[in-house]
Protein backbone atom coordinates (compact mmCIF):
# COMPACT_ATOMS: atom_id res chain seq x y z
CA UNK A 1 0.00 0.00 0.00
CA UNK A 2 1.09 3.12 -0.91
CA UNK A 3 2.22 6.39 1.52
CA UNK A 4 -0.58 8.69 -0.08
CA UNK A 5 -3.54 6.07 1.04
CA UNK A 6 -2.15 6.38 4.76
CA UNK A 7 -1.95 10.38 5.35
CA UNK A 8 -5.77 10.27 5.60
CA UNK A 9 -5.16 8.03 8.77
CA UNK A 10 -2.27 9.74 10.02
CA UNK A 11 -3.44 10.56 13.79
CA UNK A 12 -4.19 14.07 14.10
CA UNK A 13 -3.01 16.73 16.09
CA UNK A 14 -6.50 17.84 18.13
CA UNK A 15 -5.55 14.80 19.71
CA UNK A 16 -2.56 15.08 22.31
CA UNK A 17 -1.52 12.94 25.22
CA UNK A 18 1.47 13.32 27.21
CA UNK A 19 3.38 10.74 28.82
CA UNK A 20 6.71 10.36 30.64
CA UNK A 21 8.66 7.38 31.06
CA UNK A 22 7.91 3.96 30.74
CA UNK A 23 4.01 5.33 30.84
CA UNK A 24 4.50 6.58 27.10
CA UNK A 25 6.44 3.96 25.57
CA UNK A 26 3.61 1.48 26.55
CA UNK A 27 0.85 3.88 25.37
CA UNK A 28 2.72 4.23 22.31
CA UNK A 29 2.42 0.46 21.75
CA UNK A 30 -1.30 0.63 22.61
CA UNK A 31 -1.94 3.42 20.18
CA UNK A 32 0.26 1.52 17.25
CA UNK A 33 -2.76 -0.89 17.85
CA UNK A 34 -5.47 1.81 17.44
CA UNK A 35 -4.33 2.79 13.24
CA UNK A 36 -6.21 1.23 10.80
CA UNK A 37 -4.97 -2.14 9.33
CA UNK A 38 -5.06 -0.20 5.72
CA UNK A 39 -1.63 1.65 6.89
CA UNK A 40 1.38 -0.11 5.70
CA UNK A 41 4.05 -1.59 8.31
CA UNK A 42 6.74 0.92 6.87
CA UNK A 43 4.32 3.63 7.87
CA UNK A 44 3.13 2.22 10.90
CA UNK A 45 6.73 1.61 12.36
CA UNK A 46 7.60 5.40 11.00
CA UNK A 47 4.70 6.69 12.85
CA UNK A 48 5.54 4.84 16.41
CA UNK A 49 9.09 5.67 16.08
CA UNK A 50 8.53 9.39 16.00
CA UNK A 51 5.74 8.94 18.42
CA UNK A 52 8.43 7.67 20.96
CA UNK A 53 11.60 10.14 19.78
CA UNK A 54 11.08 12.33 22.71
CA UNK A 55 9.96 12.98 26.16
CA UNK A 56 7.22 13.72 26.97
CA UNK A 57 5.71 12.06 23.94
CA UNK A 58 2.90 13.56 22.02
CA UNK A 59 0.62 11.31 19.68
CA UNK A 60 -2.58 12.48 18.01
CA UNK A 61 -5.07 9.92 18.32
CA UNK A 62 -7.90 9.00 15.98
CA UNK A 63 -10.64 7.82 17.52
CA UNK A 64 -8.99 6.36 20.27
CA UNK A 65 -7.92 8.79 22.49
CA UNK A 66 -10.36 7.52 25.65
CA UNK A 67 -8.84 4.18 25.25
CA UNK A 68 -5.08 5.34 25.78
CA UNK A 69 -6.01 7.55 28.70
CA UNK A 70 -7.60 4.62 30.20
CA UNK A 71 -4.56 2.30 29.42
CA UNK A 72 -1.92 4.74 30.50
CA UNK A 73 -4.25 5.30 34.29
CA UNK A 74 -4.20 1.84 34.77
CA UNK A 75 -0.26 1.21 34.22
CA UNK A 76 0.04 4.65 36.25
CA UNK A 77 -1.75 2.65 39.07
CA UNK A 78 -0.01 -0.36 38.47
CA UNK A 79 3.12 1.30 38.62
CA UNK A 80 2.38 3.21 41.75
CA UNK A 81 1.38 -0.34 43.46
CA UNK A 82 4.51 -2.18 42.24
CA UNK A 83 5.99 0.47 43.73
CA UNK A 84 4.37 -0.08 47.04
CA UNK A 85 4.41 -3.70 47.45
CA UNK A 86 8.18 -3.61 46.94
CA UNK A 87 8.59 -0.59 49.64
CA UNK A 88 6.36 -2.60 51.66
CA UNK A 89 8.73 -5.73 51.03
CA UNK A 90 11.90 -3.88 51.78
CA UNK A 91 9.91 -2.92 55.16
CA UNK A 92 9.64 -6.25 55.70
CA UNK A 93 12.51 -7.68 55.04
CA UNK A 94 14.35 -4.92 56.95
CA UNK A 95 12.03 -5.75 60.22
CA UNK A 96 12.44 -9.68 59.30
CA UNK A 97 16.09 -9.51 59.45
CA UNK A 98 15.99 -6.99 62.71
CA UNK A 99 13.56 -9.81 64.45
CA UNK A 100 16.14 -12.70 63.51
CA UNK A 101 19.28 -10.33 64.51
CA UNK A 102 17.78 -10.06 68.27
CA UNK A 103 16.51 -13.41 68.53
CA UNK A 104 20.28 -14.41 67.49
CA UNK A 105 21.46 -11.91 70.10
CA UNK A 106 19.24 -13.10 72.85
CA UNK A 107 20.00 -16.73 72.30
CA UNK A 108 23.63 -16.36 72.56
CA UNK A 109 22.81 -14.50 75.71
CA UNK A 110 20.43 -16.89 77.50
CA UNK A 111 22.95 -19.61 76.13
CA UNK A 112 26.07 -17.82 77.31
CA UNK A 113 24.17 -17.29 80.87
CA UNK A 114 22.92 -20.86 81.11
CA UNK A 115 26.35 -22.28 80.30
CA UNK A 116 27.85 -19.63 83.16
CA UNK A 117 25.55 -21.33 85.41
CA UNK A 118 26.53 -24.63 84.09
CA UNK A 119 29.72 -24.21 84.65
CA UNK A 120 29.52 -22.27 87.99
CA UNK A 121 27.57 -25.45 89.39
CA UNK A 122 30.12 -28.27 87.70
CA UNK A 123 33.09 -26.10 89.14
CA UNK A 124 31.23 -26.05 92.98
CA UNK A 125 30.44 -29.78 92.88
CA UNK A 126 34.23 -30.62 91.68
CA UNK A 127 35.59 -28.45 94.32
CA UNK A 128 33.19 -30.01 97.09
CA UNK A 129 33.79 -34.09 95.44
CA UNK A 130 37.58 -33.01 95.75
CA UNK A 131 37.38 -31.63 99.27
CA UNK A 132 35.27 -34.87 100.19
CA UNK A 133 37.86 -37.30 98.85
CA UNK A 134 40.82 -35.18 100.73
CA UNK A 135 39.05 -35.58 103.71
CA UNK A 136 38.20 -39.38 103.27
CA UNK A 137 41.75 -39.42 102.91
CA UNK A 138 42.63 -37.66 105.70
CA UNK A 139 40.69 -39.74 108.46
CA UNK A 140 41.69 -42.67 106.38
CA UNK A 141 45.41 -41.70 107.19
CA UNK A 142 44.42 -40.52 110.66
CA UNK A 143 42.87 -43.96 111.52
CA UNK A 144 45.88 -45.86 110.14
CA UNK A 145 48.30 -43.90 112.14
CA UNK A 146 45.67 -44.74 115.34
CA UNK A 147 46.39 -48.06 114.78
CA UNK A 148 49.64 -47.99 113.99
CA UNK A 149 50.22 -46.67 117.30
CA UNK A 150 47.94 -48.62 119.38
CA UNK A 151 49.54 -52.09 117.62
CA UNK A 152 53.07 -52.15 119.46
CA UNK A 153 55.94 -53.85 117.03
CA UNK A 154 57.31 -57.17 118.46
CA UNK A 155 60.99 -58.45 117.95
CA UNK A 156 60.46 -61.89 115.39
CA UNK A 157 62.34 -63.40 118.66
CA UNK A 158 61.50 -65.84 121.77
CA UNK A 159 61.06 -62.66 123.68
CA UNK A 160 59.08 -60.70 121.11
CA UNK A 161 56.68 -63.93 120.80
CA UNK A 162 55.93 -64.46 124.05
CA UNK A 163 55.15 -60.91 124.14
CA UNK A 164 52.51 -60.46 121.65
CA UNK A 165 50.80 -64.24 122.64
CA UNK A 166 50.66 -62.42 125.92
CA UNK A 167 49.08 -59.49 124.69
CA UNK A 168 46.53 -61.47 122.79
CA UNK A 169 45.73 -63.94 125.97
CA UNK A 170 44.72 -60.60 128.17
CA UNK A 171 42.14 -59.45 124.99
CA UNK A 172 40.59 -63.14 124.59
CA UNK A 173 40.89 -63.24 129.00
CA UNK A 174 43.36 -66.36 129.17
CA UNK A 175 45.29 -66.06 132.01
CA UNK A 176 48.80 -67.21 131.71
CA UNK A 177 52.48 -65.04 132.79
CA UNK A 178 55.76 -64.54 130.77
CA UNK A 179 57.14 -66.52 133.37
CA UNK A 180 54.59 -69.56 132.94
CA UNK A 181 55.22 -69.18 129.25
CA UNK A 182 58.98 -69.21 129.01
CA UNK A 183 59.03 -72.18 131.66
CA UNK A 184 57.18 -74.44 129.74
CA UNK A 185 58.86 -73.04 126.23
CA UNK A 186 62.23 -74.28 127.70
CA UNK A 187 61.04 -77.76 128.47
CA UNK A 188 59.04 -78.46 125.48
CA UNK A 189 61.05 -77.35 122.80
CA UNK A 190 64.00 -74.79 124.31
CA UNK A 191 62.57 -72.20 121.98
CA UNK A 192 62.44 -73.56 118.81
CA UNK A 193 59.41 -73.41 116.96
CA UNK A 194 60.13 -76.15 114.23
CA UNK A 195 60.54 -78.81 116.76
CA UNK A 196 58.66 -81.85 116.49
CA UNK A 197 58.21 -85.17 118.33
CA UNK A 198 58.26 -88.34 116.46
CA UNK A 199 58.48 -90.73 119.13
CA UNK A 200 56.23 -90.24 121.73
CA UNK A 201 52.57 -92.00 121.34
CA UNK A 202 51.27 -88.97 119.73
CA UNK A 203 53.76 -89.74 116.99
CA UNK A 204 52.49 -93.42 117.09
CA UNK A 205 49.24 -92.27 116.52
CA UNK A 206 50.05 -89.66 113.60
CA UNK A 207 49.36 -86.74 115.62
CA UNK A 208 53.23 -85.25 116.64
CA UNK A 209 53.33 -82.73 119.09
CA UNK A 210 54.36 -79.87 117.22
CA UNK A 211 55.58 -76.13 117.98
CA UNK A 212 57.14 -74.28 121.08
CA UNK A 213 54.79 -75.65 123.44
CA UNK A 214 54.35 -78.82 121.55
CA UNK A 215 50.52 -79.15 120.78
CA UNK A 216 49.07 -81.81 118.70
CA UNK A 217 47.11 -81.06 115.92
CA UNK A 218 43.56 -81.83 117.39
CA UNK A 219 44.27 -79.43 120.53
CA UNK A 220 45.24 -76.91 118.28
CA UNK A 221 42.32 -76.83 116.56
CA UNK A 222 39.93 -77.44 119.12
CA UNK A 223 41.78 -74.45 121.43
CA UNK A 224 42.66 -71.80 118.24
CA UNK A 225 42.40 -68.42 119.45
CA UNK A 226 40.75 -66.67 116.21
CA UNK A 227 43.15 -63.72 114.50
CA UNK A 228 45.90 -65.73 114.71
CA UNK A 229 47.45 -67.87 111.97
CA UNK A 230 46.44 -71.80 111.86
CA UNK A 231 49.59 -73.21 111.66
CA UNK A 232 51.35 -75.41 114.87
CA UNK A 233 54.60 -73.88 113.55
CA UNK A 234 53.56 -70.32 114.09
CA UNK A 235 55.04 -69.21 117.22
CA UNK A 236 52.29 -67.13 118.48
CA UNK A 237 49.66 -69.07 117.54
CA UNK A 238 50.79 -71.91 119.06
CA UNK A 239 51.19 -70.35 122.39
CA UNK A 240 47.72 -69.15 122.74
CA UNK A 241 46.61 -72.38 121.44
CA UNK A 242 48.85 -73.68 124.34
CA UNK A 243 47.67 -71.13 127.09
CA UNK A 244 43.72 -71.49 126.38
CA UNK A 245 43.84 -75.02 126.60
CA UNK A 246 46.30 -74.97 129.75
CA UNK A 247 43.47 -72.74 131.28
CA UNK A 248 40.81 -74.93 130.10
CA UNK A 249 42.59 -78.08 132.19
CA UNK A 250 44.68 -76.50 134.87
CA UNK A 251 43.68 -73.23 135.05
CA UNK A 252 46.56 -71.65 133.41
CA UNK A 253 49.87 -72.39 131.95
CA UNK A 254 51.20 -70.84 134.72
CA UNK A 255 50.11 -74.33 136.63
CA UNK A 256 51.48 -76.45 134.24
CA UNK A 257 55.37 -78.28 135.10
CA UNK A 258 55.06 -81.33 133.03
CA UNK A 259 54.42 -82.79 130.23
CA UNK A 260 50.72 -81.59 129.92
Amino acid sequence: MTASSTTGNRLKKSHKLSIAGVTAVAAAAVTFSLIPGNASAESQGKDVAASVSTTPVAWNIANGSGQAAAVTESLTKQNNLADRVAEIHAKQESAAKATSKADVKADVKASSKAGSKTDAKTDAKDKAEAKAKAKKRAAEKAKANRSADRKPAYANNLNGWIKEALSIMKKEKIPGTYEGLHRNIMRESSGNPRAINNWDINAKNGVPSIGLLQVIKPTFDAYHVKGTPNSQYHPVANLVAAANYAADRYGSIDNVDSAY
